[in-house]
């Protein structure tokens, strides 16, 4: 009976795919334009989230985060760094204190995110992705 129940559920689930699939493009990067179009429809999905992290496209901002992250892993790789070097890196970079990121929090705010007492939430992502330009996978 189990195996009717699968084959019942393919025959609801295709038409829905190819249906979303076409309306999305929401599907393993082929080039560097698809992974254009991935990442701009992911930070649609982050503004449509609000930083909510109950939102019901919380789902889909995984699902587009892990294809951009798999293609930049084969066709933009970086050193192996956590979200939080790349973080620290980004600070030094352009020069910035705990201060200076009043976007993800106060001074002790970022002094925990900075030491791996606190992750980063989705807000604090999109808001640093936002300021230094890069993907927001750079900090997941």
């Amino acid at each position: 009976m189990e195996i009717m129940n699968a084959h019942i559920q393919m025959k609801h689930l295709l038409p829905a795919w190819k249906t979303f699939r076409s309306a999305t493009d929401i599907a393993p990067i082929r080039d560097e334009a698809h992974y254009q179009r991935m990442v701009a429809t992911l930070e649609a999905v982050l503004d449509e989230t609000a930083g909510d992290e109950s939102h019901p496209a919380m789902g889909l901002v995984d699902i587009v985060g892990d294809l951009i992250e798999d293609y930049e892993a084969e066709h933009h790789p970086l050193p192996d760094v956590t979200g939080i070097q790349a973080l620290k890196f980004l600070m030094e970079q352009h020069g910035l204190k705990q201060t200076d990121l009043r976007e993800i929090g106060s001074q002790g705010v970022v002094s925990e995110i900075l030491t791996g007492k606190r992750e980063l939430n989705i807000r604090q992502v999109r808001a640093l992705s936002e300021r230094f330009g890069v993907s927001p996978a750079t900090f997941v």
